[in-house]
């Protein structure tokens, strides 16, 4: 292993011939880019290699369908930028969704089938208006002999009338109808929980923007301090208080950092992209986030009580009850295929040449239907239904355990996250001590700037360490929000804390 002095020696001997010097530092700066490692032994101790904090880990919410990540676009771009806030970002996004629109949208058809289940019940009445000419070969039809013409008319007559059908007695149809009213009753519940799961969406995606801004300032202050390093280990250098190994270092540490806030800062961009893209912005409108999301806790939470809470709560668990409720109705619908039907059909109006000589008919029908060999057909139905009835229970069942999984995660991701807060807000106020120290150290001469370098990445670590557990507790509450079915009323409460 080199010695520090020995090596200071070499340094000082460059100058007398400069390019080699500047071979000597090509061939330094590629061996340190190959192999980082080498700041530890040139330095005469081993060292972590300075590199750059992980990217903060963004938390994809537990949603059904990635609809809930796009949105009906149909604004234009305006000049100038955008103060977005978190309201206006949930309001935009419960308008333009593109998973609420879907949603609505099968609550559309849930009603327009109720309504084809209600016409079966009701009755049907219809008018219809005739004009018929005529001309008939009675040749043709065999009618042939003395005294028969060969053809009669033309002649023709006149018919206005009104039909009516209607089934008294349908048991079937009426169970089928009140099935159908629990699914519009639980279609509505579903899109009152998209409506959460927007808020659940648009919130997860904007808290990431605000870290990423974080992050992205935090990465700033470090290329400045880092700029700071460069330039003192640049003067003690050319006053030769230092050796150039201090100025390589110092530039890798600068030129690293720079690559650590360009890549903070692509990653801002592509999420703000994806925030506009949940809320129906146009990609080309610029805009800039004006709401921040500070620590504050979230204290006295009780596991059993949220849990309660939530299923009572929670829509999407009305929705499966009421699903259930419908399943349950068409299981007696299928039986009931078995009983008997009573109906009844008429018509009046008035037939003639014309509407002046017109006279009134009409005709009135009643009727009992029995089916009498339909075996095969009924047991089939009642199967298929309970079929369906026990897969609606199964669902049920489940839903609880799963309202129970994600109030308690959520609790215990914001009781884990706040801790991490804790630590991690410790960890960068000791990060920025030990920088302070090591900077002072160095400009005093004491030592070497290796200790510059590692506590800069020390803190980069920390800050980068502070914010991912700040976006956490953050989406951990909104997280427990849409957990206890409170997202869109009261996210607020749950983001900013109690």
């Amino acid at each position: 292993m080199v010695s520090q002095g020995v090596l200071s020696f070499v340094f000082e001997e460059i100058p007398c011939n400069r390019a080699a010097g500047r071979g000597l530092k090509a061939l330094m700066l590629a061996s340190l880019a190959v192999s980082p490692a080498a700041f530890g032994q040139f330095g005469g101790t081993s060292s972590t290699v300075a590199t750059p904090p992980p990217p903060i880990q963004v938390i994809q919410p537990q949603i059904n369908s990635s609809t809930y990540q796009g949105s009906e676009t149909n604004e234009k771009a305006t000049d100038g930028v955008l103060d977005l806030t978190l309201d206006d970002a949930i309001a935009r996004g419960l308008k333009h969704n593109l998973g609420l629109i879907l949603t609505s949208q099968s609550t559309q058809s849930s009603r327009g089938s109720e309504l084809d289940q209600l016409q079966s019940l009701l009755p049907t009445v219809t008018g219809s208006l005739k004009e018929a000419v005529s001309q008939t070969d009675l040749q043709a039809l065999g009618l042939r002999g003395q005294g028969f013409p060969a053809i009669i008319g033309p002649y023709g007559y006149t018919d206005l009338r009104g039909s009516l059908s209607w089934s008294l007695v349908d048991i079937s149809s009426l169970r089928n109808y009140l099935a159908s009213k629990h699914n519009f009753e639980g279609s509505k519940l579903s899109a009152a929980d998209a409506r959460d799961m927007v808020v659940l969406t648009v919130g997860n995606a904007y808290l990431t923007c605000i870290a990423d801004k974080a992050a992205t300032d935090y990465d700033q202050a470090q290329v400045d301090t880092s700029k700071v390093s460069l330039d003192q280990a640049v003067d003690n250098h050319t006053a030769g208080t230092a050796p150039l190994l201090d100025e390589l270092r110092a530039r890798v540490d600068y030129q690293t950092q720079q690559q650590t806030l360009i890549s903070a800062q692509n990653q801002y961009e592509k999420d703000k992209i994806a925030l506009a893209r949940a809320i129906g912005l146009p990609l080309e409108q610029k805009f800039q986030l004006t709401d921040q999301a500070p620590y504050a806790a979230l204290d006295n939470l009780d596991a059993d009580t949220a849990v309660k809470q939530a299923l009572d709560a929670r829509p999407d668990r009305k929705a499966l009850q009421e699903q259930e409720k419908a399943a349950e109705l068409s299981r007696k619908a299928a039986t009931a295929e078995r009983f008997p039907t009573v109906s009844f059909s008429g018509d009046y109006g008035d037939i003639g040449v014309n509407l002046a000589t017109s006279h009134g008919t009409g005709d009135a029908t009643g009727s009992l239907d029995v089916p009498l060999f339909e075996e095969a057909k009924l047991r089939g139905d009642a199967k298929t239904a309970q079929s369906q009835l026990d897969q609606q229970k199964a669902k049920l069942s489940d839903n609880a355990g799963q309202v129970s999984a994600d109030v308690r995660d959520s609790i215990l991701d914001i009781q884990a996250a706040a801790k991490q807060v804790e630590v991690a807000h410790s960890n960068v106020e000791l990060a920025k001590e030990a920088l302070s120290e090591a900077q002072q150290r160095y400009a005093a001469g004491v030592s070497d700037n290796l200790a510059v370098s590692q506590a800069l990445t020390s803190v980069a670590q920390a800050d980068n360490q502070y914010v991912s557990s700040l976006y956490r507790h953050n989406v951990a509450k909104l997280s427990l929000a849409r957990a206890l079915g409170a997202a869109e009323n009261n996210y607020k409460n749950y983001v900013g804390g109690k």
